[in-house]
Parts: C-alpha cells; sequence; structure tokens
C-alpha cells in the first residue's frame, strides 16, 4: 500500500478533510490542489460541494450548456473558476491527473453558449480553497488533511455526495475505515 504521508502537495494532489474537521467550508471536502508553493502559498478547488446554481446564472449571456456550479471554496466567492479536459480549450495549466484548470475563457464561453460541453469534461467552482504560505503544511502536520494522489475519475465521473467516502475507501487500510466514520459521532 502507498504511504500516503509522503505524498507531495504540488499540483494535482487531492486534499481529503479528516473526518473531524469541524469547519464547514471543509466538513468531509476533497480538495484538488492547482497551485502550491512556498512563496505564495496553496489555491485549491472543493470538488463535491455542488450549489443550486446554474452556469447561465453568472454568466451575462444564454448558454445551452447550462450545468451547476460547485463551490471552489470559501475565498472570493464571485470569481468563476474550472477545470476541465478538453483539448480545445488553450492556456490552462495541465494538472498531474489529466485535469485542466482555466484557459481561454473566451472559448469556454463559446462552448458553453453552442452546447458542445458536457459535466464529464468541463466542470465550474465560485471561489476557491487557499492557504498562506505554509499553512496547508501545518494543517497536515495537525492532521486536518489526508493528502492522496488525485485523477480525472474523482472530478468528473464520481459523485459529488460519494466522493470522500469513494476515495478513502480507495486507499485502503485505516483510510477505508475512516470512511465509515458517522458524520455525527455523538449520534453513534
Amino acid at each position: 500500500m502507498p504511504d500516503f504521508d509522503e505524498i507531495d502537495l504540488g499540483p494535482g494532489t487531492l486534499l481529503i478533510s479528516a473526518p473531524m474537521m469541524q469547519d464547514p467550508n471543509f466538513r468531509r471536502a476533497v480538495v484538488l490542489i492547482c497551485e502550491h508553493n512556498d512563496r505564495e502559498g496553496t489555491f485549491g478547488l472543493i470538488l463535491n460541494r455542488e450549489l443550486d446554481v446554474q452556469l447561465g446564472d453568472v454568466l451575462d449571456e444564454y448558454v445551452t450548456y447550462d450545468p451547476s456550479l460547485y463551490m471552489g471554496g470559501p475565498v472570493q466567492r464571485e470569481t468563476l473558476h474550472y477545470l476541465h479536459m478538453r483539448d480545445d480549450i488553450p492556456g490552462g495549466v495541465v494538472l498531474p491527473g489529466d485535469v485542466t484548470w482555466g484557459g481561454d475563457f473566451e472559448t469556454v464561453q463559446r462552448l458553453a453558449k453552442g452546447g458542445d460541453a458536457a459535466p464529464d469534461d468541463l466542470r465550474f467552482f465560485l471561489g476557491y480553497a487557499g492557504w498562506g504560505p505554509g499553512q496547508l503544511d501545518d494543517e497536515i502536520g495537525e492532521e486536518a488533511w489526508i493528502p492522496a494522489p488525485g485523477a480525472a475519475e474523482f472530478v468528473f465521473d464520481t459523485s459529488p455526495d460519494s466522493l470522500w467516502r469513494t476515495i478513502l475507501r480507495r486507499m485502503g487500510g485505516e483510510y477505508a475505515v475512516l470512511a465509515n466514520f458517522p458524520d455525527d459521532p455523538r449520534m453513534n
């Protein structure tokens, strides 16, 4: 079994919140790290917080492709971010795990307007999760987060409602046991 404590916190890494985390922004959250460095800190997107807001609600024009948006995190919730697996969106940052973060927004708008996009290859987020330099390392040291390797299937193919548990189960061993940790241990 891989040693998940030794995973590099670079782009493409998943952060799984520890079962005891009480912060409502990150309780049972799975965050995909998009950027991580010692000078500026860490930028990530929460993958499993689907909102009751559609893409057409935040764009100024009509769109044929009108998926639900996700809460990317508690920072700058008025900003729109996106992940995709498309070769026709230039300028994005390719992350390990075959996922691209960002890219040419005019191309994305054209795809959404024309309906030439699908939830299994393009996902939108409002806001982001951010940590200052060293802050995430400290939180991992306090066992608030469990790092895991990322993969496109976790972004696009796994139900947001089951994502947290699915990843922990796939990690096996003690992590699979954590996947069964009750939402509220006081009610157990």
